[in-house]
């Protein structure tokens, strides 16, 4: 029987470039608080986060320079489209990720942001380490010799057929 896919989880935005651009140690789930224009907003699929990152500053996990569109039938409280968010963490997550942001130099890069199977707003973190010129070569060069070697297997059970 197939399962049918769940109405209230989607995903909202995705981080494709932090991939190439860092690489991702581990990642967490974290909650977010938002204004009820802001949710109304993202139910219509109005939201960047490819520019933005997180911060961890007097004890609060926070979203810098997360864009969410401003929702036009919102005119007596409309919201600020680039404000900080706060992020919803544990205390055991929070102090594992200050210790990686201090102590390590990691950086946190929000990956995607997404309703869960509840309706809630939830955004992917990324724990990770910058990519040099270099290593983004490399990554990028064995992305293709996967996808060529794919090919030849594919061609290769064709030939056997």
């Amino acid at each position: 029987m197939v399962e049918k896919s769940d109405p209230n989880s989607k995903l909202i935005a995705e981080n494709r470039r932090a991939r190439f651009d860092f690489a991702i140690e581990w990642d967490l789930e974290a909650g977010i608080m938002l204004h009820g224009s802001e949710v109304k907003s993202l139910r219509k699929g109005g939201s960047n986060i490819a520019e933005s990152y997180a911060s961890v500053e007097g004890g609060e996990l926070w979203l810098i320079n997360g864009y969410i569109a401003p929702y036009l039938q919102a005119v007596m409280f409309p919201h600020d489209e680039r404000r900080r968010r706060k992020l919803l963490v544990n205390k055991k997550e929070l102090s594992r990720l200050w210790n990686a942001v201090g102590r390590e130099g990691m950086t946190i890069v929000p990956l995607k942001m997404y309703f869960n199977e509840r309706g809630m707003v939830k955004l992917k973190l990324g724990v990770a380490k910058g990519k040099k010129l270099a290593d983004k070569r490399a990554s990028s060069a064995k992305r293709d010799w996967d996808r060529q070697k794919s090919r030849i297997m594919k061609e290769g059970m064709k030939a056997k057929l």
